[in-house]
């Protein structure tokens, strides 16, 4: 198994900035596992409507979601664990010290948070999706790197 295998996106709700990341992450790696939670989820929404409506004008669909909260089967189930802020990656590795050194601020790379677009007007989610687009580009090598690990190893084995 490649090292990133199993990847968690992390935000407060649960219902705009992880769901927006998650879709793209499939997007771009559908043979990954790619799950998505709230620090405090608002259990059992869908995916605020905004984000749903400006994912779709990527053809990105995020009409299922549901909300979940995040909890010690999810994190242990993680090979990486990606959140919005430094705050919410504090909030996990005091909770769970296990998780320190797999779980990283999305933005790391670029020493950046992505800001909560909840209740805001729809640039500000356009705003979020694209810090999350461009952070997001700062981990392909390594998720990528991942990948190409693993498949040169099954390789060695014909």
């Amino acid at each position: 198994m490649g090292a990133f295998e199993k990847i968690l996106v992390v935000c407060i709700g649960n219902i705009c900035r992880s769901p927006m990341a998650a879709a793209i992450l499939k997007n771009s790696y559908p043979e990954k596992h790619i799950e998505s939670a709230g620090l405090s989820a608002l259990v059992g929404h869908s995916a605020d409507a905004k984000a749903v409506e400006l994912m779709a004008t990527y053809n990105l669909d995020i009409d299922s979601h549901i909300a979940k909260q995040i909890d010690e089967e999810l994190v242990n189930h993680a090979d990486l664990i990606l959140t919005m802020s430094t705050s919410q990656t504090k909030w996990i590795e005091t909770r769970w010290p296990h998780c320190r050194g797999k779980t990283f601020r999305i933005g790391h790379w670029l020493d950046k948070d992505i800001a909560d677009p909840y209740q805001q007007h729809k640039v500000i989610f356009e705003t979020s999706r694209q810090d999350i687009v461009n952070s997001l580009e700062q981990w392909t090598d390594k998720i990528s790197k991942a990948t190409a690990v693993r498949e040169l190893k099954l390789s060695e084995c014909y």
